[in-house]
């Protein structure tokens, strides 16, 4: 486990190269904000999180599997996972921030991808 990626994987390193391929301008892993975010608007108070779908357990996909041996330790250890990651998002939203979670199963088609998070990002804040 110590060569899993906290910053920089290869679905992250292929978001960013997409949204800043059409003009996007982001923060990385803005130390301040709950969770880091893996991308960071702040002249939009947006913020974007891309999961892998083992380690934050994207339910219904394939690649969320758990091993087959010691099931009761990958079990807790993630789940553990996906609570922190419901906290971190509620705490965003308190604080005025709008949250997109991307997944690692998504990156693989980039044309059905690109057109959820530009829209996510050009979508105006509901008035408060």
């Amino acid at each position: 486990m110590s060569r899993v990626r906290a910053k920089d994987t290869k679905p992250e390193m292929v978001v960013r190269r997409l949204l800043h391929a059409v003009g996007y301008r982001y923060r990385l892993h803005a130390r301040d904000l709950p969770g880091k975010p893996d991308l960071v608007f702040r002249g939009r108070r947006k913020v974007v999180f891309i999961n892998g779908c083992f380690w934050h357990r994207h339910l219904g996909c394939a690649l969320a599997r758990l091993p087959k041996s010691r099931t009761e330790f990958w079990t807790q250890k993630l789940e553990r996972n996906r609570e922190r990651d419901e906290r971190n998002v509620e705490a965003l939203k308190k604080l005025g921030w709008e949250v997109l979670t991307v997944w690692e199963c998504e990156v693989q088609d980039p044309a059905t991808l690109m057109p959820r998070v530009v829209a996510f990002l050009e979508q105006r804040p509901a008035p408060h």
